[in-house]
């Protein structure tokens, strides 16, 4: 059992099924085949006894027309009367009281067997046994033939019905082979025919691997079943780990570009001190500053890449109040810039809870206050604003501002994306905060849009669903 197994699950696909189609079709042939011979043994076997009983019958009435002017000696100087009724392949004796044979009609059996002693008073008694090894339907019952009395025995030898039989299993057992061969044949050409477009994959699927992404989608399949599907989701995968790999390459070119600055900016410092800054207290003082910076630039940058990096299973059952982490938030904000005004309109009637993290919101809602106050050139004025929207909560976030402008405003969500880069940096933005903020959005099946005009402010709106 354990090589079949071993066998079989190093076939090919197609070899599996041509197997498989073979050994349901043999086994379904074989079980008719099987309930067919069985029904016409049993109905030829069924013919062959109403022969003989039709025999015994015919004899019995032919007798009893004759009444007492028929005797022995008639009938063995006329046996024709005997043959018209007696069938070709059966053989009767006509025996005395003795049980000595007196009369004999055809000789289809050589050894005969003998009469049984318990027949019935009237009619007949019918068996099968074997004589000369051949299955053999007897009949025997008394007689009376005018003044003779004694027995009469039919011998009906079913040698034609197994000949028969015979026929029958070999013509079965041939057919089945041929069926056998001809559905391994046909279930493999099958297999090869359906598994065609499989096959194609599988050496697209390769191309890819050996060559990338370059490679060419080639293989086309147009009809609307299983293998369709899969192609379908194929192309759709293919799409997706496509741009995966294009977004990666672009944010390890975009991370180190990014991360180059300020190492250059640290390296060129200590190079200066390095020269002179030892002797010079105010260019120490300058470089330690502005490598300091630098460094905790950096540092904040490595922790939003891992930040992007890191992902996470949303918990569902995450329930955060979020009245009281935007509250939080808000007053912590305030100690951070003391300039800035946060303003919240709030119904306090109203239950704000959403499914996400309060870390989650947390972040969310630090890095638009962070941009709001980072990107207003006077001092910063905020408007926060709650309100329930069916099954979700929404947040607005919105600002006094520079604004973003309406071609810029499709990708502030991407990474290291900045509206001005220059003025960014210099503020301490690494780019990624908005792309963090869209991420943990997605996370927890919610959504952001922004709304903004240059010099009169942005409006990020936020609905995430609702908790209980």
């Amino acid at each position: 059992m354990n090589r079949i197994q071993y066998y079989l699950s190093n076939q090919s696909l197609k070899g599996k099924w041509a197997l498989t189609s073979a050994a349901v079709i043999f086994v379904s042939f074989a079980v008719i085949c099987s309930v067919l011979y069985i029904a016409i043994h049993s109905w030829l076997l069924n013919e062959q006894e109403q022969s003989v009983k039709r025999t015994m019958d015919d004899l019995t009435v032919f007798f009893e027309s004759q009444g007492n002017f028929l005797t022995i000696h008639d009938i063995q100087s006329n046996k024709g009367l005997m043959n018209s009724i007696v069938d070709k392949n059966q053989t009767v004796r006509i025996l005395n009281q003795d049980k000595i044979e007196i009369l004999r009609i055809n000789d289809s059996t050589e050894i005969m067997p003998l009469v049984p002693d318990d027949l019935p008073n009237h009619g007949y008694a019918i068996s099968k046994e074997k004589v000369e090894n051949v299955d053999t339907f007897l009949a025997a019952s008394t007689i009376r033939i005018g003044p003779f009395s004694g027995y009469i025995q039919l011998t009906h030898p079913l040698t034609s019905f197994e000949s028969l039989m015979r026929y029958i299993l070999t013509a079965m057992c041939i057919l089945g082979l041929g069926a056998l061969i001809a559905s391994a044949g046909i279930g493999y050409l099958l297999a090869t025919t359906l598994l065609k477009p499989l096959d194609d994959l599988r050496l697209e699927m390769t191309e890819v691997a050996e060559q990338g992404f370059t490679a060419p989608i080639k293989l086309q399949y147009d009809a609307k079943d299983e293998i369709g599907d899969l192609l379908t989701v194929y192309r759709s995968m293919m799409g997706e780990l496509e741009q995966s790999f294009l977004s990666q390459q672009q944010f390890i070119s975009d991370a180190s570009h990014e991360l180059r600055t300020p190492i250059q900016v640290v390296e060129g410092h200590l190079s200066l001190i390095k020269r002179w800054g030892k002797d010079d207290p105010a260019v120490l003082e300058e470089s330690l500053n502005t490598s300091l910076l630098e460094i905790t630039r950096m540092k904040k940058l490595i922790e939003e890449m891992l930040e992007l990096a890191r992902r996470e299973q949303n918990d569902l059952q995450n329930n955060a109040d979020i009245l009281m982490i935007t509250t939080d938030i808000m007053e912590e904000i305030k100690v951070l810039s003391p300039d800035a005004t946060i303003e919240l309109e709030v119904d306090p009637e109203i239950s704000f809870r959403a499914i996400i993290s309060e870390n989650a919101y947390g972040q969310i809602l630090r890095n638009l206050l962070q941009n709001a106050i980072r990107y207003s050139e006077n001092s910063p004025k905020i408007k926060i604003q709650l309100s329930k929207q069916h099954e979700s909560v929404q947040i607005e976030v919105s600002d006094q501002g520079i604004g973003i402008a309406e071609e810029d405003q499709t990708r502030i969500f991407d990474r290291f994306y900045r509206v001005d880069s220059s003025r960014s940096r210099d503020g301490g933005g690494t780019g990624l905060g908005l792309s963090i903020v869209n991420m943990l959005v997605n996370k927890y099946r919610g959504t952001i849009k922004v709304k903004s005009k240059l010099h009169f402010g942005s409006t990020f709106t936020i609905e995430l669903p609702a908790g209980k």
